[in-house]
């Protein structure tokens, strides 16, 4: 019979090295919290000089890379922080695993394997890994200078829908397939003198096992170049992108497998338990699934940090022009769903800055006090290059005359230079939720929902939580901690170091069926649809959403 059951004094620890901060949550036997830290990457590694996170390259069009040394250092510290705590004995941390930005790319130098398997525990990481890159700049998901090789790509395969057959996604710039064909093209030296490019989450695995961890499934699918339903390499992909490519990037794993044990340099150093397994580490999004128990298709998380992005689950891979399908991080029997959006936190705060005194409290006062639906008055916020839809830097404002909420019959659309600071406030916010929901919609995710369970650091944020419930006509749920891919992560360590020891998958509710409430993982109610003609509405509102927005792809879509 299996146990299915923790050790009593076992802990497990989960990192995020998301966009803006590398975040750690350790985790009891009992999935409590016992603690966490965060680097904020701008403020407390400032030598880098990076602004949220980013480079942004005026000299290239879309250019958004990070220095792959930076994330070096923030592991080294936060782990220091973390042993200064005294609030846990590192020997104790059964498993470790990782959550990492999608699709940002690591491209390490020939000869850094030796690098990876020599560490010196006496001596931080960031002085051993300064000869260790190719190119000592990651590209990252915000990147969109790579749309000539998007389409380069997916005609080689035979359009774009067949790449979305195949890999899952049709072409995206921020994928690291583009990525990849760019740097090949553009410094093929740099391309030349890689031995193995690693996505974020398995750069993460790599230094703490000490060699090449393997790429996962989930975060693979992300590069437009893995064969979704056989789980391997596409050969057809591959050639479209570079030569030599798969020697590149090693081989694929299931994302609960064992990537291996912990290094000697982190045994030495932080006191680790040699026999601390490292399980694969996986995206941040797909951490964030796991995280937040998402394992009935119906429930729908919206996650709202730098990006903002919708998934669920589903039985079935059904190819889209948008969007994205991901095999499911915890379950390898079904499939992840999940829209993206470049323009999330960063955009709100400009918004907040520019019209509500750079205060959030200012900022939902003027919500509040703006009638649902606007008046009408449609806005388009875009701070950096959209992904859905397609769309450039620029800022849209649209009137719609005789608009009355119920039908769209005689409503015309005006476009206009400003509104009022709160009029601009609800036009961002009804906007990026109108814009998610219609193209949730649009990719065949459930409409209504059961239920949105909400994450990130705008989750925290009540007024815009009730917008969510009244646009997308669902109640709206939170859990206890905004950060669920960190979260996610320590979650999927206990779940790896579970199947290992039963030699097998087993399913990850087994950590807590029936319990869920008692632990980290539970979920409260905070925003309840409180008016069903006001939710039909919004229905109708979205349909005009779409349609203008059709008309800005069709006139300055990419």
């Amino acid at each position: 019979m299996e146990d299915l059951g923790l050790p009593k004094d076992a802990l497990f620890l989960g990192f995020d090295s998301s966009t803006q901060s590398l975040k750690a949550t350790v985790l009891d036997s009992n999935l409590c919290i016992l603690t966490s830290e965060i680097v904020n990457f701008d403020s407390e590694l400032p030598h880098y000089k990076t602004k949220d996170g980013v480079y942004r390259d005026s000299s290239i069009n879309g250019r958004i890379v990070s220095p792959t040394l930076m994330w070096v250092e923030a592991l080294d510290l936060v782990l220091q922080r973390l042993q200064d705590s005294k609030k846990f004995d590192f020997n104790k941390l059964a498993a470790v695993s990782g959550s990492g930005q999608q699709h940002g790319s690591v491209y390490w130098k020939k000869g850094s394997s030796n690098i990876l398997s020599s560490l010196d525990p006496r001596k931080p990481l960031v002085d051993q890994f300064g000869q260790a890159f190719s190119t000592r700049e990651s590209p990252i998901w915000m990147d969109s200078s790579t749309t000539e090789q998007c389409r380069a790509i997916e005609n080689a395969v035979g359009g774009p829908l067949e790449l979305s057959k195949l890999t899952g996604s049709r072409a995206y710039e921020r994928f690291t397939g583009p990525q990849i064909r760019r740097i090949f093209e553009t410094q093929p030296e740099v391309y030349n003198d890689t031995e193995r490019i690693s996505l974020v989450s398995s750069f993460v695995a790599s230094v703490l096992i000490g060699k090449y961890a393997c790429i996962d499934h989930t975060d693979g699918s992300g590069m437009n170049l893995m064969d979704i339903k056989e789980r391997v390499w596409s050969k057809q992909a591959l050639k479209a992108t570079a030569p030599d490519l798969e020697e590149k990037l090693g081989t694929l794993a299931p994302a609960h497998a064992v990537a291996g044990l912990i290094a000697p340099y982190f045994v030495q150093r932080y006191q680790f338990n040699k026999e601390c397994l490292v399980i694969q580490c996986s995206g941040d999004n797909p951490n964030s699934l796991a995280g937040l128990t998402i394992n009935t298709p119906g429930d729908l998380a919206i996650s709202l940090g730098t990006s903002d992005t919708v998934f669920g689950i589903t039985m079935e891979h059904n190819p889209s022009l948008e969007g994205h399908v991901l095999p499911n991080p915890v379950d390898p029997e079904s499939y992840m769903v999940m829209l993206c959006y470049k323009n999330g936190s960063l955009t709100r705060e400009d918004i907040r800055d520019r019209c509500a005194d750079k205060s959030w409290d200012v900022f939902n006062q003027y919500l509040k006090q703006t009638p649902a639906l606007n008046g009408g008055k449609l806005g388009f916020y875009y701070k950096d290059h959209e992904i859905l839809p397609p769309l450039p830097i620029g800022y849209h404002r649209y009137t719609l005359e005789n608009y009355k909420g119920d039908t769209l019959d005689g409503v015309t659309e005006h476009e206009v230079k400003e509104f009022d600071p709160p009029s601009e406030i609800r036009a961002l916010i009804e906007g990026q939720f109108l814009s998610m929901r219609g193209h949730a919609e649009r990719f065949g995710m459930p409409s209504p929902p059961k239920r949105i369970i909400a994450t990130g650091g705008a989750s925290a944020n009540h007024s815009i939580l009730t917008s969510i419930a009244s646009i997308f006509g669902c109640n709206v749920y939170t859990v206890q901690r905004p950060d669920s891919a960190s979260l996610g992560a320590a979650l999927r360590a206990a779940h790896g170091w579970l199947c290992n020891r039963n030699g097998g998958f087993v399913p990850i509710s087994c950590l807590y069926k029936d319990r869920l409430e008692n632990t980290a993982f539970g979920s409260k109610l905070v925003a309840k649809v409180e008016d069903d003609k006001l939710v039909a509405k919004y229905g109708v509102l979205v349909k005009k959403r779409m349609e203008i927005e059709n008309q800005l792809v069709q006139k300055l879509g990419r």
